[in-house]
């Protein structure tokens, strides 16, 4: 595919509190943005980022991108993804999901889980709408959302799958089909290795009409090829979807490359296969999402 790719913008970043009405609680969603004033190092939690902290947005209208994480799992580690759009002219939203996150995880595997996340993309999308600071900025009618792992789930639920419960997920394991509204404004899906067993249900996927890119790894032991073929044989537009398998890449070679003193054998989240090259991959990966959100 042909390299579209923009003079590079500089990268303003942003940490705002958005409400879960479902929850009744905040959560905090990083914001990256392009800006005219100029970057430094910043450290965000353990991750050094080369950032304008707070600055102000340039005049001008951008596409946004939201990025939902896997379940535990924190959005900054997307960060060099999320900055590379941002250089390339998007805003970028990750949200925290509550109750799901590196700092408290007691929902997963619930009910209220399943029901939540979407929302939370919603949520946050309207946050931009009420924002003085950035609801002159967004195009929202370009909207795209980008979800990893659990974040799949939440990508094809909030673009209109109808997820159905697992059988831990209910006090009597019955299946429990998820009421969710379809959140119309987005125009466009990224799936990175994600979770779709809850849409194995025959016609769950038959409202999905997006152009959607899924990427998944050839490795992958904990959302295995099984859940893209979810996807493949039950979207409404088969069409629509273009798939890839990334030789030798596991569930976590989806996240930013981490830093030399957390590559542990210990913290499985930076390891990958033997062979494989995050760094090389992170790039390609980086081009590739570019390229479809500009096609």
């Amino acid at each position: 595919m042909k390299n579209v790719e923009k003079e590079q913008q500089l990268v303003g970043f942003k940490k705002v509190e958005v409400f879960d009405d479902h929850l009744g609680v905040t959560f905090p969603v990083f914001v990256m943005y392009p800006t005219h004033t100029p970057e430094k190092e910043e450290f965000i939690g353990p991750y050094s980022l080369n950032v304008a902290k707070d600055a102000k947005t340039q005049d001008d209208v951008f596409p946004l991108v939201v990025i939902s994480h896997g379940t535990g799992g924190t959005p900054l580690v997307y960060r060099t993804l999320a900055r590379h759009l941002v250089q390339n002219g998007f805003i970028v939203a990750m949200p925290e999901h509550p109750y799901n996150n590196i700092h408290d995880n007691q929902l997963e595997n619930s009910v209220t889980l399943l029901e939540s996340r979407p929302g939370n993309i919603t949520q946050t999308i309207d946050w931009f709408k009420g924002d003085d600071l950035f609801k002159n900025n967004v195009n929202f009618d370009d909207i795209s959302i980008i979800g990893h792992s659990m974040g799949g789930y939440t990508a094809i639920a909030a673009t209109g799958g109808i997820p159905t419960t697992l059988p831990w997920e209910t006090d009597n394991q019955v299946p429990e089909v998820i009421d969710l509204k379809v959140e119309e404004r987005i125009k466009k899906v990224i799936l990175l290795a994600p979770a779709l067993g809850w849409f194995r249900n025959e016609g769950a996927l038959e409202k999905l009409n997006l152009p959607i890119l899924m990427v998944t790894g050839e490795r992958d032991e904990i959302t295995p090829y099984f859940h893209a073929e979810i996807l493949l044989k039950g979207a409404g537009n088969t069409e629509k979807i273009e798939s890839r398998i990334i030789d030798n890449a596991g569930h976590f070679s989806f996240l930013s490359p981490f830093p030399k003193e957390m590559k542990k054998s210990s913290f499985p989240p930076s390891q990958d296969p033997a062979g494989f090259d995050r760094e090389l991959f992170h790039q390609e990966l980086e081009s590739d999402v570019l390229n479809f959100l500009l096609s």
